[in-house]
């Protein structure tokens, strides 16, 4: 990860590298806050709706723009989801984010959050991608 490594830099740059450090673990935080605010029962129908797919597409592995593609890779990650949790917290009632974010401190204080079922449905995908380039490769190829 490119944040972990500042061997090299200016000290000048430390601060500035604390500072997107923190604002991070701030957006990894509010992401799960919006997680467990999407099935908080005073968040309306909405914002649900919107909060789950940014959650979604944030903590899933498969993005809109590939990283592996030169600068636009990184965009959707340094851009999109930043500007999707931001109008996601704004659709959210204050009490009920408020709520869902201590709760997601105290979770995230005593260990990673796990979904299993989150992480069947995502190797459920990629298992069903793998059968599909197999099943083109042997059509193409016999």
């Amino acid at each position: 990860m490119l944040l972990k490594s500042h061997v090299g830099l200016p000290k000048k740059h430390m601060p500035f590298l604390a500072e997107l450090k923190q604002r991070a673990r701030r957006l990894r935080a509010d992401t799960f806050a919006l997680y467990l605010a999407a099935r908080h029962p005073e968040t309306p129908w909405y914002a649900k709706l919107f909060v789950a797919g940014v959650v979604a597409y944030a903590f899933s592995p498969i993005d809109l723009i590939p990283d592996f593609v030169p600068v636009l890779g990184y965009l959707d990650d340094l851009i999109l989801i930043p500007m999707g949790v931001a109008l996601a917290v704004k659709m959210i009632p204050d009490p009920v984010l408020a709520e869902c974010r201590a709760r997601a401190k105290e979770i995230i204080a005593n260990g990673k959050p796990v979904s299993l079922a989150a992480g069947v449905v995502i190797l459920a995908i990629w298992l069903a991608l793998a059968a599909l380039c197999i099943l083109w490769a042997y059509e193409t190829f016999r």
